[in-house]
This record gives C-alpha cells, sequence and structure tokens, in this order.
C-alpha cells in the first residue's frame, strides 16, 4: 500500500507538539517536505521527523510546487490559513489546516468553496473531538440519551495562563485571543454535541482589563502590556434557530477558581452532562434523580478498535484515512466555518455593543 506523501508548512509549535508527533504514529504516512520561514525550524524538523530525502524550503510556494505530495499540514498563524490551504488547493494538494479555519469568517468560506471547485479534501483540527469523553458524550447525544439538547455551556477558561511566546498577543496576525485560540475548540464542542449549526444571534463582549498590568502572575511568566494586543476574555450568549441556547466562556486571564477548558456541559430534556472532573451524566429515573460518573479507561467509543486513544493520533489517522480511502471525517469544514462566523460575530458584538443577528 502507498503511503500519504505529506508536506508540513509551518514547523512551531503546534506542528512540533501535536503534527508531526502524531503523523511520526501513522504507518500511512510518508512526511517528504518541511517548510518554515525561519529555516532552521524546518531543518531541525526534517532530523527528527523526516529522512534523508526530504526536502526542506523557506517559501510554501516553492513547496507547493512540488507534484509528488498530496496532502499539506497548515500550522502558521491565523492570518495566514486561507492564503496558504487556498493555494496547496489550487496546487492540487488537500489541506489538514489548524483550527481556527482562517482568521476571518469571509477568508473561511472562501476556503471552502476553493475545496469544493478543486475536490480536494480539507478539515480543520479540532482535535478535542477525538477525546475519549468527547467521543463517549458526541454518541450518547446522537443516541438521544440526553433528549433535546436546549441549553449548553462551551467552558474555555483559564485563571492565569496568557501564551506570551510567538504572536499570540499580536491582534493582527492571530485575529483574536483566547476566544479564537481556546474559545473556539469549546465552541465546536459544544455545537458537535447539539448537532446544530444554524446560529440565529449573538450578544457578545471581549475584555481587555487584565491585560495591561505589568509584572503579572503568570504560569508562563509575566507578558508585556505594549505586546498585548488582544482581548484577556471574552464571553458571549448565542441562540441557535432551533430555539437552543449556547453561553461560550474563554479567558487567558480571570480572577476565578473555575477552570475548565475545551469541556461543555449540555442540558437536555432527558438528561444532561458536563466534563467537570470527569464525565458525568444526570436525569431522572423512576422518580429518582441520578448522576453517572462514565468510566472511560476501559473501552468505550473508539474510532480505531485496538489503536492509540492519544486525541491527536486519532485526528492525524482519521484525516489520512479519509484523504486515502474516502473515510467519514469527523471535522467537516462545513462545520468549521459555523465555528468561525460565530467567533466573529462576538468580536463584532463586542465592538457595536449590539446583537448580530444571522440572515
Amino acid at each position: 500500500m502507498s503511503k500519504l506523501r505529506v508536506g508540513i508548512i509551518g514547523c512551531g509549535g503546534i506542528a512540533n507538539g501535536k503534527h508531526l508527533p502524531a503523523l511520526a504514529k501513522v504507518n500511512e504516512v510518508e512526511i517528504v517536505a518541511f517548510c518554515d520561514i525561519v529555516l532552521e525550524r524546518a531543518e531541525q524538523a526534517k532530523e527528527k521527523y523526516g529522512s534523508s530525502e526530504s526536502k526542506v524550503y523557506e517559501n510554501y510556494a516553492d513547496l507547493l510546487k512540488d507534484a509528488s505530495i498530496e496532502a499539506v499540514h497548515v500550522c502558521t498563524p491565523n492570518d495566514s490559513h486561507a492564503e496558504i490551504a487556498i493555494a496547496a488547493m489550487e496546487a492540487d494538494k488537500h489541506v489538514l489546516c489548524e483550527k481556527p479555519m482562517a482568521k476571518t469568517a469571509a477568508d473561511a468560506r472562501r476556503m471552502l468553496e476553493v475545496s469544493k471547485r478543486t475536490g480536494k479534501k480539507l478539515s480543520i483540527a479540532y482535535q478535542n473531538r477525538f477525546r475519549a469523553d468527547s467521543r463517549y458524550l458526541n454518541e450518547a447525544a446522537k443516541a438521544g440519551e440526553l433528549g433535546e439538547v436546549y441549553f449548553a455551556k462551551a467552558h474555555a477558561i483559564r485563571r492565569r495562563a496568557v501564551p506570551t511566546w510567538g504572536v499570540f498577543l499580536d491582534e493582527e496576525k492571530q485575529g483574536g485571543g483566547p476566544l479564537i485560540d481556546i474559545g473556539t475548540h469549546a465552541l465546536d464542542l459544544a455545537l458537535w454535541m447539539m448537532d446544530n449549526y444554524k446560529p440565529k444571534a449573538v450578544l457578545g463582549r471581549a475584555y481587555h482589563k487584565l491585560s495591561q498590568r505589568e509584572n503579572a502572575a503568570n504560569a508562563w511568566g509575566p507578558w508585556d502590556p505594549k505586546q498585548f494586543t488582544v482581548e484577556d476574555s471574552a464571553f458571549a450568549m448565542i441562540t441557535m434557530e432551533n430555539g437552543a441556547s449556547l453561553v461560550l466562556e474563554s479567558s487567558w486571564a480571570l480572577n476565578t477558581l473555575e477552570i475548565d477548558e475545551a469541556k461543555v456541559t449540555l442540558c437536555g430534556t432527558e438528561a444532561g452532562a458536563d466534563m467537570k472532573g470527569g464525565l458525568r451524566i444526570n436525569g431522572e429515573s423512576n422518580s429518582r434523580l441520578y448522576t453517572k460518573e462514565i468510566e472511560l479507561s476501559s473501552g468505550g467509543v473508539a474510532f480505531y478498535e485496538g489503536e492509540s486513544d492519544d486525541p491527536a493520533v486519532l485526528e492525524q489517522r482519521n484525516w489520512v484515512e479519509h484523504v486515502l480511502n474516502d473515510k467519514e471525517l469527523v471535522v467537516k469544514p462545513e462545520q468549521a466555518l459555523v465555528v468561525s462566523e460565530i467567533l466573529e460575530a462576538i468580536y463584532e458584538s463586542s465592538r457595536t455593543g449590539k446583537a448580530v443577528y444571522f440572515e
């Protein structure tokens, strides 16, 4: 069986922390090209994850000229996701792009349009869908165990964990702070659990309350207030076309002890669920209330029986099998587009002080 020939564009933290080590565990993949604007990073990635025949590039356009490369992973700052992904699809490559889909909803729509026009496959790297608790809860929701999920909360709260490296604090490069960085994961999970991608209205607010403090306590050392051009926290109420309501909360820096990241709380007509300290399902049976704690360490729902349960590996395996064998994609680009549209609406609502309505 021939292997999928993959090129990596962007050899920074997310490539080395997730994509490359996960791809190394997928036998059907050969990483044949590495690209980064800092050539040394690409060379180091090749040394660790490539072969003697792997190529190194400083300009992604040069990588895309290699007709033997079948798929690329876009692991760059948000503002270049669309540009690179579109160029790759136009160059006959399938694309797995890091989250969020793009810096703007318009760019995300362009990516989807090009995917459909060229016939090239596209997915967005929302790896939290592949966690054991996420998979179990999604299957329970699809099976009707929760009934109609009409209220949910999407949690992405850090007390003091502002990423002070790279371009995370640069609004021009990223498009935003914790909302577009970690809030996007929680929002994606909530929409996936609710199977509801038709927003009606959004009312949100982004805050810059703690970002301008000097020598602030932080997990990764104090930030430079002059460099902190994105929000430090953002919150929103989202209503859906079917009448459901969703509260989204996100922060890198917030005075709170309620810390949850990439977690959801679901409230349905038959039961509810949350991911606080583990997966719990609550409801009523025989006129009595119950709470079930779900054991996830021994089996449960799995995409690949007997394979690694590492979400990053499962994400890469699903993508590779989608490209090679047309296996159903877990993260569909149409769904990721709605996430980007909601995120953008929250920022717009915060700027205008008014609700944003979807047509």
